[in-house]
């Protein structure tokens, strides 16, 4: 037989039972608020948008490594801009100290989405914060020169051609879009990238991952993004 509660007791677990109906009631509420659309006269759908990002075409011609990279972008009531980017990740890059060469070039794929964060979701220029699912498929090729063995003195060498790997990561994403004229925006982000998972073989951890960077160097990324809308 279950004992009975006392009045306070009964009173006790009445209100934490309320406060945690309370704070769940509250917590969806935020949630749909921050997911709902700006009520106003302005359609849902407001055209497409494309971009080109300046920063790693730069790195291409004045580095050993860099990517080519274009985005698509859905503009939804000037708040939620679904987008994928799509880039060539390049390197071809020789290592002072241990002479070893690295070399890879491969595709790479982001999809995602931002949000307008500014209280005028229909201002001409934005502020943006967004997620991004990443991932490459790519193979590498690492070498280094003849050389004389320490321990035996023969000669030896080092060549891996071809070896397939993989990354998957996530980038949170912060940014700005300038209107300058007509169709025509420049923008600029941010970006803090976690890796997820990834398979490198026998090449070990790979010098360079086309659309993350340079392994190992920095979890921050930038973009520098001419936009044109259609």
């Amino acid at each position: 037989m279950m004992p009975k509660l006392s009045i306070s007791e009964s009173i006790s677990r009445r209100l934490i039972s309320f406060l945690f109906l309370l704070m769940a009631s509250v917590s969806i509420q935020a949630q749909m608020k921050f997911f709902s659309l700006q009520k106003d006269s302005i359609p849902l759908f407001r055209g497409f948008a494309v971009s080109f990002d300046l920063v790693g075409a730069g790195l291409m011609q004045f580095s050993d490594n860099g990517q080519y990279e274009g985005a698509l972008r859905i503009n939804l009531h000037d708040e939620w801009f679904p987008i994928v980017e799509i880039g060539l990740g390049k390197a071809n890059h020789d290592d002072e100290v241990t002479q070893i060469h690295y070399s890879t070039s491969a595709p790479y794929f982001r999809i995602g989405v931002d949000r307008n964060l500014l209280k005028d979701k229909h201002a001409p220029n934005r502020l943006y914060g967004g997620l991004r699912y990443a991932f490459t498929s790519y193979k590498v090729d690492m070498s280094r020169p003849t050389f004389a063995d320490p321990v035996w003195g023969w000669d030896t060498d080092f060549d891996i051609q071809g070896v397939s790997c993989n990354h998957h990561w996530l980038e949170a994403v912060i940014g700005v879009d300038a209107k300058i004229f007509g169709p025509l925006h420049l923008g600029w982000s941010v970006r803090y990238k976690r890796r997820l998972s990834h398979s490198e073989g026998d090449a070990g951890k790979t010098w360079y991952v086309p659309g993350y960077g340079i392994y190992g160097d920095t979890r921050l990324g930038g973009t520098f993004n001419v936009i044109v809308d259609i």
